[in-house]
């Protein structure tokens, strides 16, 4: 029997807004999957999501929303998380809201190992408002705001939610939505940040201004530039230059999760006792 995603849509938003052969609706369909996979009542499910393509997101989903300011949805949706520490929230951002505007909540999020699931649409490009070059741009590429090509180094979001702290780490691409639903699954289950690094295609505001105006040249382009994880461990550092590992990168179940050492400072107030630190210090 065929999947029966009007289950979790608001049907009366159809059809989306994005554009022809975008790979927001890829990672739509796989969120989906993952949610029914998990077996989450919609009713506890919060998806949250900040300004850009990927802020469709919380307009499409037949559960709580949040459609926050740009680069504020991890911000909101850490309130969200601590008031209700038993509901499933996932966050949506993409590269610019994500990494630029909100680049300091991520980090800050990852930080402190909130259990939220930031799904991050990697597709390197500020896409709906019209072509300004984001962290994860590529060097030489031409955006709006760099029109002799761009000069920033860019980058690797995995890396940095790696560094900055969050205990799950994976990245897929749009070219194999069987992988990014086993991703999120994984990611669903863990209790702490869930860092999810999606390549995407931007073939209207990104690809036709570098020579890649057809959405299935610019999904050729992130398959050259992605590689297994497996494989990728077995390159030289030579030949890992330019390419992105993907599958899980990163995955620490020893931490403590925040919302239960929140608990246990409220605990400690409410009873007027000291807080126990050896069961919340990770090093």
């Amino acid at each position: 029997m065929a999947f029966n995603y009007d289950n979790y849509l608001r049907t009366s938003k159809m059809p989306t807004l994005w554009c022809w052969g975008c790979g927001d609706g890829v990672i739509l369909k796989s969120v989906i999957r993952a949610i029914d996979a998990m077996g989450w009542n919609m009713d506890d499910v919060c998806v949250v999501s900040g300004i850009g393509c990927s802020g469709r997101f919380s307009s499409y989903v037949n559960c709580n929303t949040v459609h926050t300011t740009h680069g504020r949805a991890i911000a909101y949706a850490t309130g969200i998380k601590l008031a209700n520490p038993e509901k499933h929230v996932i966050v949506v951002t993409g590269d610019g809201d994500g990494l630029a505007i909100g680049g300091n909540h991520t980090i800050h999020g990852c930080r402190r190992n909130i259990d939220i699931n930031h799904i991050l649409i990697n597709n390197f490009i500020y896409g709906l408002t019209n072509s300004q070059t984001s962290p994860t741009t590529p060097q030489g590429f031409w955006t709006v705001t760099a029109q002799w090509g761009n000069i920033d180094p860019n980058f690797d979001a995995a890396k940095l939610a790696t560094a900055a702290g969050a205990t799950f780490v994976g990245r897929e691409t749009v070219i194999n939505p069987t992988r990014i639903e086993k991703m999120l699954i994984e990611g669903f289950k863990h209790e702490g940040y869930s860092f999810f690094d999606i390549f995407s295609n931007c073939h209207i505001n990104l690809g036709r201004k570098n020579k890649m105006g057809e959405a299935t040249q610019m999904v050729k382009w992130i398959d050259d530039r992605t590689v297994s994880k497996a494989k990728f461990d077995t390159l030289s550092d030579e030949e890992k230059k330019g390419k992105f590992p993907t599958g899980i990168l990163f995955k620490d179940e020893n931490r403590i999760e925040y919302c239960k050492a929140y608990a246990k400072v409220k605990e400690a107030a409410q009873n007027k006792t000291k807080v126990n630190f050896e069961e919340i210090i990770w090093v």
